[in-house]
């Protein structure tokens, strides 16, 4: 079996085996162990050991601890804490360009998504920091199963390499523009927390997606996969209508990783590269997650759904302009 097979077939059953875990528990904000686990399974070169995934939870704990502590200084220093809040996400993309670590969006994610839960709610700090942690450590765990399942040999596995690392002018100016990208939405999710809370996952996204776009192929990549991962969600969604369980939901997902995987490892040809279907995978999860959420609480999905999809279509508008603006 060639190599790209394995890592889809990882991808899906993975997926799956998160989908299993966070929904089957069930976990707090289940859809974001999902996001996580999809994030490192998705990651080049091989699956992320035990011992580095203690790491990163410990990371995680420290940038947890962090956006606690921006919380008062946003409340009552709120222009000083969003130019610091800016200057810390900029040194996370910058450290993580510097380094070719796939891992960054993780990092930003939640030291962006901890000061805006704090704001809102102290209680909400606690929920989405366990889920992050949880996720984490899903992520590592089916990452590894999925592993010994479908594993690579030895010289395949040590023949990935990850992105390349860039030099300092190229990361301080794609850091910049990923930071400038990130601002705006966590300025407004200030406002409005829960509103706002899945776009920050997607704005992050966007951003770190953006650093690869030129201005002449931002448009198709960013809004282009925005729309995809829409219409995935929409599918997946209409799926399960059909037979809403637990067991229903696992295939869907793992029916739409297949898909996107094959695209994502370059199985099948296609006009976009691996960043557009990843992105399109990861807004599917954005989407698909909160739309439960609200159809188990009793809200108008459909409605819900709509608002997120246009408000995730013109964030990734700005994101288009910003680019187009700073190659000028």
């Amino acid at each position: 079996m060639d190599p790209a097979d394995k890592a889809v077939l990882r991808l899906a059953s993975g997926l799956c085996l998160a989908v299993l875990v966070a929904y089957g528990l069930p976990l707090p904000m289940p859809f974001i162990v999902c996001l996580l686990a999809v994030m490192l399974l998705c990651k080049p070169g091989p699956p992320m050991s035990l011992l580095k995934g203690a790491a990163m939870a410990l990371l995680l704990a420290m940038l947890v601890v962090a956006g606690v502590l921006m919380v008062p200084l946003l409340e009552y220093y709120a222009l000083g804490g969003i130019v610091l809040t800016g200057a810390v996400l900029y040194g996370l993309f910058f450290a993580g360009l510097r380094t070719a670590n796939p891992l960054t969006m993780i990092l930003v994610v939640s030291f962006t998504m901890i000061p805006v839960a704090g704001v809102a709610d102290q209680a909400l700090v606690t929920v989405i920091g366990v889920a992050l942690g949880i996720g984490v450590f899903v992520g590592v765990v089916v990452s590894r199963v999925s592993q010994v399942f479908f594993p690579d040999p030895p010289l395949a596995a040590a023949a990935k390499a990850g992105p390349p690392s860039l030099g300092r002018e190229a990361a301080s100016w794609i850091a910049l523009r990923a930071t400038l990208i990130v601002m705006p939405v966590f300025v407004l999710a200030l406002t409005d927390p829960s509103f706002y809370l899945a776009a920050i996952m997607k704005t992050v996204a966007l951003g770190q997606q953006a650093g690869s776009a030129k201005a002449r192929s931002a448009g198709r990549e960013l809004v282009g996969s925005t729309m995809m991962g829409a219409w995935m969600a929409l599918l997946v969604w209409f799926g399960l209508s059909l037979w809403p369980n637990l067991w229903t939901l696992m295939l869907w997902m793992s029916g739409a990783a297949l898909w996107s995987g094959a695209r994502i490892f370059g199985l099948k040809a296609s006009a976009f590269g691996p960043s557009f279907w990843s992105n399109a995978l990861l807004t599917m999860l954005i989407l698909l997650g909160p739309a439960i959420e609200d159809s188990a609480s009793g809200k108008d999905v459909w409605q819900a759904s709509a608002t997120r999809v246009v408000l995730f279509v013109g964030v990734s508008l700005y994101a288009w302009a910003t680019v187009w603006a700073l190659e000028r």
